[in-house]
């Protein structure tokens, strides 16, 4: 399988693709979209650039599936909603070249590439040097998307052993008997 992974940023946004072949993780390619600074009052033209960048990374490297990291919640809102508008022309550029889309946080790619939630940037970058064997270091936002593909790599080969392992629709433990749980 082969994934893309996107860290978005409204500057600048990372990539990665990684193909996963049972447990082993092989590196395909990693980078940036930056949007132009002389269009830093044009929001329209920046988010055109992302989604026209993410348009050609699937073109050209194929993926099968896609990650993408969910926004967090920042101490300034208007740098939140900015965010928030470049994580959707992503998205949208990722569903448009029909990929389906996984969502994961900061925290669960660091625990599942580093082994606890609290990394740093540096410590995500030589992780996933080591994971993929790399010659150098990756860029902290291509460090991140290569993150990202990597932990969809581990989760969805867990999400598939699940869905392999039985019937996993839901439930209900009990019955709604006059408003009450029984």
């Amino acid at each position: 399988m082969r994934i893309l992974g996107i860290d978005p940023g409204l500057q600048t946004t990372g990539f990665g693709v990684v193909e996963a072949q049972g447990h082993q993780l092989r590196y395909l390619a990693s980078g940036t979209i930056r949007t132009h600074a002389g269009a830093v009052g044009n929001l329209p033209a920046r988010l055109k650039t992302l989604f026209d960048g993410i348009s050609e990374l699937c073109e050209r490297y194929q993926p099968d599936a896609s990650a993408v990291e969910i926004v967090f919640v920042n101490v300034n809102p208007q740098s939140t909603l900015l965010l928030g508008q470049a994580r959707g022309a992503c998205i949208t550029a990722l569903v448009t070249a029909n990929l389906p889309v996984a969502e994961y946080t900061a925290l669960q790619m660091k625990r599942a590439v580093a082994g606890h939630g609290r990394a740093g940037k540096p410590e995500v970058q030589a992780m996933v040097q080591r994971l993929l064997q790399l010659p150098g270091l990756p860029g902290t936002d291509a460090a991140d998307a290569l993150g990202l593909a990597i932990t969809h790599a581990h989760a969805g080969a867990a999400v598939a052993r699940l869905a392999t392992a039985g019937d996993t629709t839901r439930r209900s433990t009990g019955a709604w008997r006059a408003g009450r749980v029984g």
